[in-house]
């Protein structure tokens, strides 16, 4: 089971709200909100299940990335997403390890811990989902 993805029986707006509260207790933030269906039927005039995408961030952990080196910057903020599915909503979390293979290869082993630390904070919040949708 991968820890940075699960599936919650639950509608997206309430996932989304239970996303944001687990997230909080990890440190996390939510700083940009794409509503994929809602663009698509603006701009496109087409339909697309419930599905968005939040730009997710830890200050404390982005500020030491970007101590070490600036352009980590594109690969900020940490992605999360939420997508409509049969039986729920479907959340998957971008692994910030897999991100940063992207980062410059002289900083990649000095930011392999902090990739590491806020994959573990976040698949801490990915856990939580669990226990804050039921019941």
């Amino acid at each position: 089971m991968n820890p940075l993805h699960t599936i919650v029986p639950a509608p997206l707006t309430d996932v989304r709200t239970a996303v944001e509260a687990a997230l909080k207790t990890q440190g996390f933030g939510i700083l940009s909100e794409i509503d994929l269906q809602a663009t698509f039927r603006a701009k496109l005039g087409v339909e697309h299940e419930g599905h968005r995408i939040l730009g997710v961030c830890n200050p404390n952990y982005a500020k030491q990335a970007l101590d070490l080196d600036r352009d980590v910057a594109l690969l900020l903020p940490c992605t999360v997403t939420l997508r409509e599915v049969e039986g729920g909503t479907d959340v998957r979390v971008l692994d910030p390890a897999d991100a940063f293979q992207l980062a410059a290869p002289a900083t990649r082993a000095q930011l392999a811990p902090i990739a590491g630390e806020v994959a573990v904070k976040l698949a801490a919040a990915v856990a939580a989902l669990g226990t804050a949708t039921a019941g």
